[in-house]
């Protein structure tokens, strides 16, 4: 971006200095869109393929499998479900073995090997294992809420990257005019039909057009290196200038039911739920002793004796309170649960109705009509029949209608975009 800023304060001082320049020239709209693709192959290095396309599908494809951040979830989701395994398998078995020593003897007097093996009762590993499976449910819905979240934040920068290239094509059409009535006023200045004031008055719109230049192509830029951040750092360009196109809801209820029924979140919360009411069960059957076998052998200075070693560990203490604490985190994850269903269906709904005030508000807009009016009031100012001042005033609230309905637009797209993030 260092290039386009400098560029855009050499265009001003320029236009400044310059009363006898001719032309005016501005970078923006696809073009500065080719050269922040440019810019993003040298970040991303050229070691690995660019990924090119106008589809938004191709892009969360893509940053699916490379996002650093999902990755890194993904190996933290796995390492919990092991630690989950591991805490519900057979305790490692345990070898002791005794010398002993007596007066009068020489050597070792005797000896006693212990080998054995300790386990719960067989109804709490099938307990267990019931409930570190909801569990790993819930930890899943966690993960697919966490993976939709990253394809939304891409979803939005392309739509963010097709808003700055449609707002970049309109400064790029508004500094032409500019640009046309300089080379107009200037040659009416030398024949006497125009002021200096006024040539200075389009010098200095060219001015506010090229900062309003340079703001929207860093704008541009960040969005397209924030793609190739999500996207783990291997180049990706999104070449699309037009929004995508919204699919209809249907009857809104229906909606909002499948929405709920699909939340990751409300999945999530569900299957913790239930692994917490696993977890009284299994915290019931704690007065259950567990049991421990295994194989004894004593040696003397003649005779050895073997035997099977049984015995059991009563849990008189270690099971204290843990009930009423399982019962406890089970009434946090029920409530946990209804608070996310409440949560997700007021955002349905804020969405759906924001959709519908939008909507109504980029409806309001008459593009055709704005782009007919600029035209005739070009066709106006360049025939003497008004003032280049009402000229000006009068295009300036047309190109700020036109930006507001292309922003509006891009607002809407995203919110389509989380109406539908269930679908990622």
């Amino acid at each position: 971006m260092k290039k386009y800023t400098i560029a855009a304060f050499l265009f001003c001082s320029w236009m400044a200095v310059s009363a006898n320049d001719n032309t005016a020239s501005l970078t923006s709209g696809a073009g500065y869109g080719r050269q922040v693709a440019a810019n993003a192959e040298e970040t991303g290095s050229m070691a690995v393929d660019t990924v090119r396309t106008a589809d938004i599908g191709t892009v969360l494809d893509a940053v699916a499998a490379n996002s650093p951040e999902l990755e890194a979830l993904r190996q933290d989701a796995e390492a919990q479900s092991l630690q989950m395994k591991s805490e519900n398998i057979l305790e490692d078995p345990t070898i002791e073995y005794s010398s002993f020593y007596s007066g009068g003897v020489s050597g070792q007097a005797g000896s006693e090997l212990v080998v054995s093996q300790g386990f719960d009762f067989p109804t709490l590993y099938s307990a267990r294992h019931r409930k570190n499976e909801l569990s790993r449910e819930a930890l899943a819905g966690s993960l697919d809420n966490e993976r939709r979240r990253i394809l939304l934040d891409a979803e939005n920068l392309c739509i963010d990257i097709v808003m700055y290239r449609q707002i970049g094509e309109l400064l790029d059409m508004q500094s032409g005019i500019a640009a046309d009535l300089l080379a107009l006023y200037q040659s009416r200045l030398e024949t006497g039909d125009a002021s200096a004031l006024e040539v200075n008055k389009i010098k200095m719109e060219l001015m506010g057009i090229a900062t309003s230049v340079a703001a929207n192509n860093a704008a541009l830029d960040a969005a397209s290196r924030d793609l190739i951040a999500l996207n783990g750092g291997h180049p990706i360009v999104f070449e699309a200038d037009f929004f995508p196109v919204t699919e209809n809801i249907g009857d809104t209820e229906t909606f909002v039911s499948e929405y709920l029924a699909a939340d990751a979140s409300i999945i999530a919360a569900e299957k913790n739920a239930e692994a917490a009411q696993k977890e009284i069960s299994i915290n019931k059957q704690g007065w259950i002793p567990k049991l421990e076998i295994g194989y004894r052998r004593n040696t003397a200075i003649r005779d050895a004796e073997h035997g099977f070693l049984v015995g059991c560990s009563i849990p008189l203490f270690s099971n204290h309170k843990k009930v009423s604490m399982a019962k406890a985190q089970a009434t946090s994850a029920r409530s946990s649960l209804n608070y996310a269903k409440l949560n997700a269906e007021a955002e349905i709904r804020s969405i759906l109705n924001e959709i519908r005030q939008t909507e109504a508000a980029v409806a309001a807009y008459n593009e055709p009509l704005m782009r007919e009016t600029l035209d005739l009031l070009r066709q106006a100012v360049e025939g003497g029949e008004i003032s280049l001042i009402d000229y000006f005033v009068e295009a300036s609230g047309i190109y700020s209608n036109l930006t507001s309905c292309i922003t509006l637009e891009a607002s809407c797209r995203k919110l389509y975009a989380s109406l539908f993030k269930n679908r990622l």
